[in-house]
């Protein structure tokens, strides 16, 4: 993220070239910087603004984010050796039937993800790449039989 000193140096850069006769887009181009980026951060100073990045998905406090224990239990509960094997689809209502919630499915992806295991669990096998059909070649009569000759490449 770009800080807030930072933004208000580009937008001086900017300004300085506008008033010299620039276009925007040119300048936002060498700032290597979208002008639409450009165009929010006017924004963001305008009047008393302080620049703050204050978009959807910025850091701020969630009330019902889930906390550091409740991650590490949901961790726990996909190591154990019993879920091991399962992705978070079965291990939920697993779970569920036992009476214990502990997140919702979409969260224990989450958390997995973050951790680098949101991969194949337990002996599942990786997908496999497709094998390539076999090519014949028929180079005289008599040579190669087929039940379906549209296949074979010949010269003639």
């Amino acid at each position: 993220m770009t800080s807030p000193d930072d933004r208000r140096q580009a937008l001086k850069i900017l300004n300085e070239g506008l008033a010299a006769g620039a276009r925007a887009s040119e300048l936002a181009k060498l700032l290597g910087l979208g002008l639409s980026t450009l165009q929010r951060w006017r924004r963001q100073f305008a009047g008393d603004g302080d620049g703050l990045d204050r978009r959807k998905g910025s850091h701020r406090l969630i009330s019902h984010r889930l906390t550091d224990e409740e991650r590490q239990r949901i961790l726990l509960t996909c190591n154990q050796p019993e879920f091991a094997a399962l992705p978070p689809g079965q291990i939920v209502p697993a779970l569920a039937d036992r009476g214990v919630y502990i997140g919702s499915e979409r969260s224990y992806y989450r958390v997995l993800h973050a951790h680098g295991q949101a991969h194949r669990r337990g002996r599942s096998r990786p997908p496999q790449e497709p094998r390539p059909v076999p090519r014949l070649e028929a180079r005289g009569p008599n040579r190669l039989w087929s039940w379906d000759i549209t296949y074979l490449p010949t010269s003639v």
